[in-house]
């Protein structure tokens, strides 16, 4: 039984890892300062013997004895990011910090969730993890995008200097159960709008595209780059690399809900990236990786889970 940390661990990718972590048969820390996540996220996790929740803010040092480090804490929907900069930045930087520190002491292995916005607005199309981005280090996302360019930083440093086992994954965009109806993601975004018949809002004349992966799937690639040779440390792209035009996603929305609402169109917002695709060959050359699930079929999944909480 390995003692894992999951930092974020209340959130909508958090409260399904440590979910995974627990049917593995480990013995799971959850640290969250519930600034994005939810204990309704961890419920019914609470009385299981094996599992501890710890409010705890990463910017700040965690002293605890464990095996693994998962370190996903961060807001990560453009709605939470933008509304503190600053702690958004403090939050990938101190934070990495801190986990990274931890991990030093008590020679445990260490998973940093990056994210896809390292890429900024690309300007290669699909995305390997050779292409090192396209990023405005001064515009409105890159409290996010730079804070966890820096953090990746941090860990590759880490491991140059302290030989500390590390991970690095970047995060496509992900969608299922859990997600915050009001976190303004373009998947809950148009099932809330479609379930409440409201508009459907779309930025942009609806062309740009994206990659969306069921958290099933995701959380998958995750253990497995957790736990693959230790020689390998990534970086390593984990997403779907099916492609969706903003508009198609809206009208499958539609026909899944069953809904009325008609589409609307507002101004593309500044740095928003106008395609975003993941080259794979890695997480399936290294982890024997790919996802499974269908947007149809995690849709559907996710719909049903936005009827019960809206």
């Amino acid at each position: 039984m390995n003692r894992v940390l999951v930092t974020g661990g209340a959130g909508f990718l958090g409260s399904h890892l440590c979910d995974r972590l627990i049917m593995d048969g480990n013995d799971v820390i959850c640290a969250d300062n519930l600034y994005t996540g939810s204990k309704d996220n961890i419920r019914h996790l609470m009385s299981n013997p094996y599992f501890e929740f710890i409010r705890h803010d990463v910017t700040e040092p965690l002293y605890v004895e464990v095996d693994q480090i998962y370190n996903l804490a961060c807001p990560a929907s453009p709605v939470h990011y933008q509304n503190n900069p600053v702690k958004t930045t403090k939050t990938s930087v101190y934070g990495a910090l801190n986990m990274l520190g931890l991990a030093k002491r008590v020679h445990a292995r260490i998973l940093q969730a990056s994210t896809s916005e390292v890429y900024g607005d690309p300007e290669i199309h699909p995305q390997p993890e050779s292409y090192r981005g396209c990023v405005n280090p001064i515009g409105i996302r890159a409290c996010y995008d730079e804070g966890k360019r820096v953090a990746e930083t941090l860990f590759f440093d880490y491991n140059r200097m302290h030989n500390l086992e590390i991970k690095v994954m970047r995060i496509f965009n992900t969608y299922g159960p859990r997600m915050n109806p009001n976190d303004g993601r373009v998947v809950s975004n148009f099932i809330v709008q479609a379930l409440k018949g409201e508009d459907i809002t779309i930025y942009g004349d609806g062309t740009q595209t994206r990659s969306f992966c069921y958290v099933d799937d995701l959380i998958e690639g995750m253990v497995r780059l957790m736990n693959s040779p230790a020689d390998f440390h990534g970086p390593v792209n984990i997403g779907n690399p099916g492609e969706f035009t903003m508009v198609e996603l809206a009208n499958l929305v539609l026909e899944l809900t069953g809904s009325k609402s008609k589409l609307v169109f507002q101004p593309l917002p500044q740095d928003d990236p106008l395609q975003r695709k993941p080259v794979i060959d890695l997480a399936h050359e290294k982890l024997g990786w790919e996802p499974h699930i269908q947007l149809r079929e995690g849709l559907e999944k996710t719909i049903e889970y936005f009827k019960k909480v809206i």
